[in-house]
């Protein structure tokens, strides 16, 4: 055994580093190596991976919130399944503006760091939003506006840790980016499986405004953690570029910073993808209506909605296996031709629910609820995580948190606009918390729109993978266009 005090431990070191014994060498070398060996997702477990999984792991636990917002929103404030999908598109707007935030991030170094001090500003904020949520507000407005804190300080960080993931994914093989991106979504689903059910029974046992508060913590790890990230200080411009007030000015390279932005985006194999992506989360969608349904006509708690929460946060954490496992090395197209076809099939279903045509089956409206969400959210998170690795290839160096945070910005602006589209259908088939006579065809008319993009299809490239051999490792990767 060796001593780990001073004498012989101390004296064996001293042989070793001078090369008396180069197999003992070795095993030392190798036993020190140990410890940075464990991996998830094939990802080794570096300070700054863990500091990225568990910003992630902090988005996916602030879902503990989520049901309370909704029954907030419903049962506090009164309003009608419209006005809550308004408010739910209003709160993504600062994911609208993630670029602002990457070039912030990239160009404008605080306390002399690009990443950690706007980690722990994040974390912060957040804190702020929901403390406010848990004693002052009290109208829709002002539940909006902190809302909407709460999201920005969400938006921030993921931009932050999004271009510490792409830092780390460009030049390195397809499989390896994957996982990098499995890692993060695992750690978001992972955080979404702690919070779920306690999301419904702390609902019914101490009501919304203790949610608010037990959330009002959870960014604060986010700030906690940002002492993890490995970071150089920062004395001049980020990157040796001009991006201080010397030189060009800060306003001359903001023009410069936006230009390099628009070169990137207006090629075609950047910017025909993107705009597939685009109109393919523009369909509208008609959650509020069903939340309303579930709650008011059906008689869903809060608890039970917690467990079904439960249920589809595993089934993200499925998703992502399953893309991880056997979809890396798939083409973009023959995912989203399956998901997309097989999501608008099995989304139909929900018309079973709202007519009750599952109970003729003998299947009870509980059970039927969670089987339909754990096989759709599956499916979803499965036709996600390829974009998510495909914009991240696409991301030239030095502007890894702009462009990237441009491209997911662009993804979540037709999110926001189908969430828009949808409470404008809600409105028009006259679907209120108290009518539901037309929900039916809302929900077939909303899975329909979602088979509209397939034709645009060719907008993406054949293979997303355009693999090549090296001569000497045989590793595939991702050829730039």
């Amino acid at each position: 055994m060796l001593g780990l005090g001073g004498g012989k431990g101390e004296m064996l070191t001293a042989d070793v580093e001078e090369g008396t014994s180069p197999i003992s060498k070795n095993a030392v070398r190798k036993n020190r190596r140990l410890g940075s060996r464990i991996k998830c997702f094939g990802v080794e477990l570096s300070p700054d991976n863990i500091a990225v999984a568990m910003v992630y792991f902090v988005q996916g636990v602030l879902g503990l919130s989520r049901l309370a917002v909704s029954f907030y929103l419903k049962d506090d404030l009164h309003l009608d399944p419209a006005e809550t999908a308004v408010i739910s598109g209003f709160s993504a707007l600062p994911w609208l503006v993630k670029p602002l935030y990457g070039f912030i991030s990239d160009s404008v170094p605080l306390f002399g760091y690009r990443r950690r001090s706007y980690l722990v500003l994040s974390g912060l904020l957040g804190a702020l939003s929901w403390s406010l949520m848990a004693t002052l507000v009290d109208s829709k407005y002002s539940a909006a506006f902190c809302i909407l804190l709460g999201s920005l300080s969400v938006a921030f960080s993921d931009v932050v840790v999004d271009s510490m993931v792409v830092e780390r994914a460009r030049g390195e093989s397809q499989n390896l980016s994957g996982s990098l991106q499995s890692l993060c979504w695992g750690s978001s689903a992972f955080g979404g499986i702690v919070s779920s059910y306690f999301s419904g029974s702390l609902v019914d046992a101490y009501g919304v405004r203790f949610v608010f508060g037990v959330t009002a913590l959870l960014p604060l790890i986010t700030s906690a953690v940002a002492v993890l990230v490995k970071e150089q200080r920062v004395l001049g411009p980020a990157r040796g570029q001009n991006l201080t007030l010397n030189g060009l000015g800060f306003v001359e390279s903001s023009k410069q910073h936006i230009f390099q932005l628009w070169d990137a985006v207006k090629q075609p194999n950047v910017f025909l993808p993107t705009l597939f992506i685009f109109l393919w989360q523009a369909t509208p969608h008609s959650d509020s209506a069903m939340f309303y349904f579930t709650t008011n006509k059906l008689g869903f708690t809060p608890e039970f909605l917690g467990r079904v929460k439960l249920v589809t946060s595993i089934a993200s954490l499925v998703g992502v296996g399953l893309y991880n496992s056997f979809l890396k090395n798939v083409p973009l197209r023959k995912i989203f031709v399956f998901t997309t076809i097989s999501g608008t099939a099995l989304g139909m279903t929900q018309v079973f629910l709202v007519t009750g045509l599952n109970r003729k089956f003998g299947i009870s409206d509980e059970w039927f609820a969670v089987g339909d969400s754990l096989i759709l959210t599956v499916l979803a998170q499965a036709s996600f995580m390829p974009v998510l690795v495909l914009a991240a290839k696409l991301c030239p160096e030095g502007m890894e948190a702009t462009l990237f945070a441009t491209l997911m910005s662009i993804s979540n602006g037709g999110s926001v606009l189908g969430g828009l589209i949808g409470a404008g259908l809600t409105q028009l088939f006259g679907i209120t918390k108290d009518s539901f006579d037309n929900l039916a065809f809302l929900i077939i008319l909303c899975n329909l729109t979602s088979l509209l993009p397939l034709p645009l299809l060719g907008l993406l490239p054949p293979d997303t993978s355009d693999t090549i051999k090296e001569k000497d490792g045989g590793d595939i990767e991702m050829k730039a266009n």
